[in-house]
């Protein structure tokens, strides 16, 4: 197996970041329409936090009463800043990271998503089911 592998051979480069004074409604928007489960909160290139769809499910009973999502977004967007909801500061990997090393923080944590930086800027994301795909892979 490849464990030390660099993580660039597995890691999204392709983002769906949103900017940190960005309102939340765009993060579940955008969830919805790329079908991602993670969102780097960023400003410019650098990597501020983090936002996962059961945070925004924390937040919201839309998923548990039928309510129009339009009235839900109003409600968070006029509630809560993106801020107040992200996790600042996450745990990353620097893009010299190997496979064994994202596979070790993503057991070790209470998280799925592991953006990996390059300094201060956001240059991927590696999350749990990479991880599985890129395992099935090796058998």
């Amino acid at each position: 197996m490849k464990q030390n592998e660099p993580i660039t051979h597995l890691m999204s480069t392709v983002l769906v970041t949103v900017h940190h004074g960005d309102p939340i409604s765009k993060v579940r928007q955008l969830m919805q329409d790329f079908g991602v489960h993670h969102v780097p909160v960023v400003s410019g290139e650098e990597l501020l936090g983090i936002i996962s769809w059961s945070d925004l499910l924390s937040l919201s009973f839309s998923q548990a009463f039928p309510a129009d999502e339009r009235a839900v977004d109003a409600v968070l967007d006029h509630s809560l800043t993106l801020e107040q909801v992200m996790k600042k500061n996450p745990r990353t990997l620097p893009s010299e990271g190997t496979v064994r090393q994202a596979a070790e923080a993503l057991a070790s944590g209470d998280f799925h998503a592991l953006p990996v930086v390059s300094g201060t800027k956001l240059v991927g994301m590696v999350t749990a089911t990479d991880l599985i795909k890129y395992l099935l892979a090796q058998f």
